[in-house]
């Protein structure tokens, strides 16, 4: 009796025991799942708020890319400033670059107490390098400047695409994207040992902008490249340019880090950068490029392009192809007449050809043969300007050049098809779909399938293509059917705790292994919750301040669906409204909890929405609701053409640079806008009469054109047109 009631209680405790369990487990998976999937959420709200910032950035430049196409200029120094702001500058002669850069004038004083650098470099170097950039020293801008030199000498020398063999070293280390974020390059040295004969590395391009300390990081890479040719590899990534640098923090760097000497850094780097190889390949079969590929995606035609004179990849998409054509009917004695904007027959602008003057007698010698080498020289000066060919010196010849001049009877490519390769491979992103379609959102470049994938791979008979390009949350990502690898080293790229950082290795039987990281020691402190609820609100803070600067046309959206002015709307059309508004893609039923309080009835009073939203950015920033929001929505465009302007990087234009910039964009907005009044703009803000304008000054004439004539949705208008 006493036993038969000892199993049943026990039989009752185990059941209820059982029961708990299930339901603890699936207490435990909801509450995992929406862990999941706010982390998700926040994910695709950090994308989509930096896909759409490099999408402004092309369409930005797409839109400068059109004035230049379509203003005429009135006079010689609207001429010379656009030339200035434009084109000139992109590129110097070899003598000229040298001069310009001159690091033996520069002294080291007697008082500098950092790291010292003598050419060739030893590995000594790069160990003091990296202790000093740990204890936060700077190295003087004599010993950048001679880096910069030496760095371009040897890249000059590279081919398009290197070449890397497993059979030399135990392992190669193939790094992704670190945008200026220091301790995680400290990091992977520290986990998988410095760069030397033993241990090879790969670098996949983006190694400045956003991060803070990016100048730091080409210089230990370019010292280890000048140490270690053979197992330093480094790919030109879609940052390493330039125009991008205007907009994402490295051209600031290196300004406010090197005053007196920036621009000459600046100068230097642009020009190392468009001598970077475009891709690498390992032992024949794995293809590393920064973005990707495409349908059009050629090795062969990527090994021949010359690649330095892609300074800057975004300015390629607008250069005039039908010039070219113009050049050669002129050439062969045809003609091609245009009617200009009135309707009347023009003829294109076209350097004259020089007319030969009248051939000495016979009989003096000297004479003749001088006016015969004057003569030939005028016809092939004219014949360069006809086809675009710069009157540079003749240089040491670079690897590029060889290769062109190895294959004269080969097929001959326009600058925009090798322009298109060069943008695809370093722009593009892997998609599920088959195909490949233009990648609208990040504005540049494709994106590709696997059946894409799959061509290129059969074509070239290669196993895989490991790209970057990507944060990734673990680091890395494969797709494809693990034929595309994605390899991220930028941990806490959003966010601290957002990612982990991760690099791979192949040994000779090319299996990838993974090393994953968090350079950030709080990361290491928070729990899965603690770090999610961080990132998310990082997240919801940056995307209340992308729907506050697009106060006015959320407005407008919102009265659509308000046909009785009541100043309320329901919340779908809430969600309806703000997505045809923002155009991010996001799911914003799903994130209305976050942005959106709870009402009973399902209405919004939009009015008070954005009011709350407006009162959040003004206790941040102390300024009148209707200027903030111009500003917020503007503000990146408007710094980068600031930048452009500011040719010196000094941070103050001149008045006549002021008058001719907004000549040019009043010319394109059709905004009335006289010579006196442009004066009386200029006068009224320069607060400070100092005869300059700086960014803030340039700010608030912004804001005085938007009022007056309502320029900030012009321009807006304008750059989302072109």
């Amino acid at each position: 009796m006493g036993s038969g009631s000892s199993l049943s209680r026990l039989f009752w405790f185990c059941s209820l025991a059982f029961k708990a369990a299930v339901l603890i487990q699936r207490w435990y998976r909801r509450y995992v799942a929406r862990l999941e999937m706010r982390r998700r959420c926040t994910w695709r709200i950090f994308q989509s708020i930096e896909y759409a910032c490099e999408q402004d950035q092309i369409k930005l430049h797409n839109f400068f890319s059109y004035l230049m196409d379509n203003f005429t200029p009135s006079s010689s120094k609207e001429r010379d400033f656009i030339s200035r702001m434009f084109i000139s500058g992109e590129s110097f002669k070899e003598a000229e670059l040298e001069k310009y850069c001159d690091y033996e004038s520069l002294e080291v004083p007697e008082s500098y107490t950092g790291p010292h650098l003598s050419f060739p470099l030893l590995p000594d170097h790069a160990t003091a390098l990296l202790e000093a950039f740990k204890q936060k020293q700077q190295l003087h801008p004599r010993y950048v400047l001679n880096l910069l030199h030496e760095t371009r000498k040897h890249l000059k020398q590279l081919p398009n695409i290197s070449h890397v063999s497993t059979c030399y070293s135990e392992e190669v280390t193939v790094c992704g994207d670190l945008h200026g974020q220091l301790d995680d390059l400290f990091l992977i040295f520290y986990k998988n040992g410095l760069p030397s004969p033993s241990k090879s590395y790969v670098f996949n391009g983006d190694f400045v902008d956003r991060g803070k300390q990016s100048l730091e990081i080409l210089i230990i890479l370019f010292t280890f490249l000048l140490i270690y040719p053979k197992e330093v590899h480094l790919n030109r990534g879609n940052h390493e340019d330039h125009m991008v640098n205007l907009r994402y923090g490295f051209t600031k760097e290196v300004m406010q880090k090197y005053k007196l000497h920036g621009k000459k850094i600046l100068k230097m780097i642009q020009n190392v950068f468009c001598w970077l190889p475009l891709a690498t390949l390992i032992d024949q079969k794995v293809l590393v490029i920064h973005g990707g590929v495409s349908d059009t995606t050629d090795l062969d035609m990527l090994e021949k392009i010359q690649r330095n004179k892609f300074i800057s990849v975004l300015r390629g998409k607008r250069r005039k192809q039908s010039n070219r054509n113009v050049e050669i009917k002129e050439i062969n004695g045809e003609s091609q007449a245009e009617p200009d904007s009135a309707g009347n027959v023009t003829m294109p602008s076209l350097p004259s050809q020089p007319r030969p003057t009248q051939a000495p007698s016979m009989t003096n010698r000297v004479e003749f043969s001088r006016w015969v080498r004057q003569t030939v020289q005028e016809q092939i000066e004219w014949c360069r300007k006809l086809v675009d060919i710069s009157d540079s010196e003749e240089e040491e010849p670079t690897y590029s050049s060889l290769v062109s001049l190895t294959d004269l009877d080969g097929p001959c490519w326009t600058r925009q098809e090798e322009w298109k390769q060069i943008l695809d491979i370093l722009w593009s992103d892997p998609m599920s779909q088959e195909g490949c379609r233009e990648n609208t959102v990040r504005g540049g470049g494709c994106y590709f399938g696997p059946d894409v994938t799959g061509k290129i791979l059969e074509k070239y008979n290669l196993q895989f293509l490991i790209r970057s390009h990507e944060c990734k949350q673990e680091g890395y990502e494969f797709c494809h059917n693990r034929k595309v690898l994605t390899i991220f080293s930028a941990s806490n790229y959003y966010e601290i705790g957002s990612n982990r950082g991760a690099y791979v290795k192949l040994g000779p039987d090319l299996v990838p292994h993974f090393v994953q990281y968090q350079a950030n020691k709080t990361a290491h402190t928070l729990t899965m919750t603690q770090r999610i609820s961080r990132v998310e609100e990082s997240a919801f803070r940056a995307l209340r301040e992308k729907l506050f600067a697009h106060t006015s046309a959320l407005i407008s959206a919102f009265k659509g669906y308000d046909k009785d002015n009541t100043g309320r709307i329901t919340l779908s059309n809430w969600a309806t409204a703000v997505e045809s508004v923002l155009r991010l893609g996001l799911p914003w039923r799903m994130l209305r909890p976050q942005l959106v309080r709870s009402t009973a009835d399902g209405m919004l009073e939009y009015k008070s929405w954005l009011d709350d939203l407006a009162m959040e950015q003004r206790s941040q920033e102390h300024i009148q609701s209707s200027l903030l929001e111009v500003i917020y929505r503007n503000r990146s465009n408007l710094e980068t053409i600031f930048r452009i302007i500011d040719r010196d990087h000094s941070g103050l234009i001149s008045f006549e640079e002021f008058r001719q910039t907004w000549k040019l964009f009043s010319s394109h907005m059709n905004i009335e806008l006289t010579d006196d009044g442009i004066n009386d703009l200029v006068r009224s803000i320069d607060f400070n009469k100092d005869g300059n304008i700086d960014f803030n000054e340039f700010l608030e004439a912004f804001r005085l054109l938007a009022a007056a004539s309502d320029a900030a949705d012009s321009l807006k208008i304008s750059v989302s047109v072109v």
